[in-house]
């Protein structure tokens, strides 16, 4: 399956774009571990072969992320092509009910799925995401409001859960709009933790 790349210079760092049959099926830390592991994912699940040029779905992602970043887009509207199993798959899409502006502990991700035992096993599959900021593992924090992990490092985490700070303007206390609200963490600003503990 030909896969085209296209490189974006975000204010915390350079994502690398791919897309699959126009649907977006990565969005990484480009030089980064996790976009090599990601990329070699597309390369086993899907075949692919990379081709450095763009496309419509790599355009409207680079447009979107600018309106992102400017604090004009709370919700993307690209169409996506997540590559992985299909728990990693349940995973993700309880990443994508997660708000703007909003948190959830990877406890309460492992209860939207019907894990509440598997509290690694999600951190896992939310370390595996290869769609980054769209389908938002940035929201996922320690239940003590530490930052915890991203494969993009913990200053792109800070950057990305301030610029959603900011833009909602009153976020740091909002009552939740979906699920698991008695486990709810707003976002608050905190030192960075630099020892990943999901399950605290």
């Amino acid at each position: 399956m030909k896969v085209n790349i296209q490189y974006y210079d975000s204010p915390c760092g350079r994502l690398v774009l791919a897309s699959a049959d126009d649907e977006l099926c990565l969005c990484d830390w480009n030089e980064k571990p996790c976009a090599e592991r990601n990329k070699r994912r597309l390369v086993r699940l899907l075949n692919a072969e990379f081709s450095m040029e763009t496309s419509a779905a790599l355009e409207r992602t680079k447009k979107e992320l600018d309106e992102y970043f400017a604090g004009k887009r709370r919700q993307f509207d690209i169409p996506l092509h997540p590559v992985g199993t299909e728990f990693q798959k349940q995973v993700w899409q309880a990443l994508l009910e997660i708000p703007y502006g909003e948190t959830r502990t990877y406890k309460a991700i492992a209860q939207r799925v019907d894990n509440p035992k598997g509290v690694r096993a999600v951190a896992s599959a939310i370390g595996a995401n290869g769609i980054s900021i769209i389908i938002p593992c940035h929201r996922v924090i320690g239940s003590n409001h530490s930052l915890t992990g991203f494969a993009g490092g913990l200053d792109a985490k800070r950057l990305l859960l301030e610029t959603e700070h900011t833009a909602t303007g009153s976020g740091l206390f909002r009552k939740p709009s979906c699920f698991c609200p008695s486990i709810f963490l707003p976002y608050c600003p905190v030192p960075m933790q630099s020892s990943f503990q999901p399950g605290e």
